[in-house]
């Protein structure tokens, strides 16, 4: 089986959110389990960068604006996966974000560059650009590859069969409707059954329309994102596509991810050892001047400060949450008024409310080993990664019942505590009011440690590897190709 990934990004080189989490842990697993993996990505600074021993396999251009465009071949440095660069300096070798100026702006023309990243995965796919593989199935992330499906499936020769994973469909990639020229396809495609949305394109709906099968990456937000309320427009279009739509939990790289092995933690633990965990507390109290009280209860916040991420609703709790007698650690960036308001907060409470504004990844780390609680109240919640890091690390999620939150997170409520399930602490709506309720029901826990730790020991206990997806994803595969298992 040939696989062929098309991102945007992938950890650790090029990361913006869970998308780079994903398609840096899910190739390699998929790998492991015998497929013929390879990557496609833009090339950017930190990966033309970091790739290992590139080499041209195509040379063209003028392409889509870029009068020089070309395709190398080379290895990732940690994985060691074979990559494909789309080496085109006029889009890719620029600094700021894969999609914004370092000032926030999203580029203008990124129309052009992920049109440019989606006709490489097709020409790749379609082994015109390296006759010496050509893969089975092209699988593509998000609405930055999504112009792959549209391209292929503009070839009626193309025997590759294409998979689109919704990340997050908030994201759509929309554009100029008088851009289409610009794309190289058949009219036909400009239309309501096509990529025409609303008097605009948008990549994501190509994806969702070409594709020959969708996922989301967990179930529950494989049904979600088919209603009106977390569709975001583009519902219809997918319960049109409802038989081949599917939900596959993302998981844990369990190699980055071990607090037994993390080289981010001051001191390393496990389930059976717990001790070094309460070092990881008083560690992280003391780099947020945060009051030295090994007994409060640390809540922590890891995260991207948008109205999705219900941020506000922690806002709007938080003195409950201070009168309750916790503390909170934040780290996160994004709204200017969210982070105005959270270091306000800070400010209001010192020594009870941290906040570092920006993002860090060993911190991150810490953070989560930190805290004794994680926090996760998202509007709306494709999978989410940070619960997952919370289970690991023995850190109880508190999150919305929404999308994977609810398939991944089992609520302490008392049928679960006797059972022995309970793995952290969920609320329905997203007002402040329930997520308050749930924050008193965290501290009655905190106050019975023999409880707490019983609940420690069972989300420790849980299994979000990849290896049980990069499964799942390898039967997909199997099915749409007919190849035998």
């Amino acid at each position: 089986m040939r696989v062929l990934h098309v991102a945007a990004e992938i950890f650790p080189l090029v990361k913006t959110g869970g998308l780079a989490d994903v398609v840096g842990a899910l190739p390699p697993a998929l790998a492991a389990l015998g497929a013929d993996v390879r990557l496609l990505l833009p090339g950017l600074p930190a990966i033309t960068e970091s790739v290992l021993h590139p080499r041209l396999v195509w040379q063209g251009g003028p392409l889509f604006g870029a009068a020089r465009v070309a395709i190398r071949l080379g290895r990732m440095p940690y994985s060691k996966l074979p990559v494909y660069i789309v080496d085109a300096p006029w889009f890719f070798r620029r600094p700021g974000s894969p999609y914004q100026s370092p000032q926030g702006v999203e580029w203008a023309d990124n129309l052009q560059r992920f049109a440019l990243l989606g006709w490489a995965g097709a020409h790749i796919a379609g082994g015109e650009l390296d006759p010496a593989w050509t893969p089975t199935v092209v699988h593509t992330h998000d609405w930055h590859a999504a112009m792959t499906c549209a391209y292929l499936a503009a070839n009626p020769a193309a025997t590759a069969r294409s998979v689109f994973t919704v990340h997050n469909l908030a994201y759509q990639g929309l554009f100029s409707q008088g851009d289409f020229g610009q794309l190289g396809l058949p009219s036909a495609f400009l239309h309501s059954h096509g990529i025409e949305y609303h008097g605009q394109l948008s990549f994501m709906k190509a994806g969702l329309k070409y594709a020959r099968r969708i996922t989301t990456v967990s179930p529950t937000y494989s049904a979600e994102i088919a209603t009106h309320e977390f569709g975001c427009g583009l519902d219809g279009v997918i319960r049109g596509r409802r038989s081949d739509v599917s939900g596959i939990l993302n998981g844990v790289d369990t190699a980055v991810w071990n607090p037994a092995t993390d080289p981010s933690l001051v001191a390393p633990y496990d389930a059976q050892a717990l001790e070094g965990k309460a070092r990881c507390k008083a560690a992280l109290q003391a780099q947020m001047g945060l009051a030295a009280q090994p007994d409060a209860p640390l809540f922590g916040v890891v995260s991207r400060l948008t109205s999705q991420k219900g941020l506000d609703l922690v806002l709007a709790a938080l003195p409950a949450l201070l009168a309750g007698g916790a503390q909170l650690a934040l780290q996160g960036a994004g709204d200017p008024v969210l982070e105005a308001a959270f270091q306000a907060a800070a400010d209001a409470h010192p020594g009870r409310v941290a906040v570092r504004i920006g993002y860090d990844e060993t911190f991150a780390h810490r953070l989560i080993a930190g805290a004794d609680l994680i926090m996760v109240p998202s509007r709306f919640e494709p999978c989410g990664l940070t619960q997952l890091y919370g289970l690991r690390y023995g850190t109880l999620p508190l999150a919305r019942r929404v999308g994977g939150l609810a398939d991944t997170v089992t609520d302490a409520s008392d049928e679960a505590l006797r059972q022995g399930s309970a793995t952290g602490f969920l609320f329905g709506a997203a007002t402040p009011a329930a997520l308050e309720s749930a924050i008193a029901r965290a501290l009655a826990l905190y106050r019975e440690p023999a409880r707490w730790r019983a609940v420690m020991h069972q989300a420790m206990a849980q299994d979000f590897s990849w290896a049980g997806s990069a499964a799942r994803y390898l039967e997909l595969y199997r099915v749409m190709t007919g190849e035998p298992h």
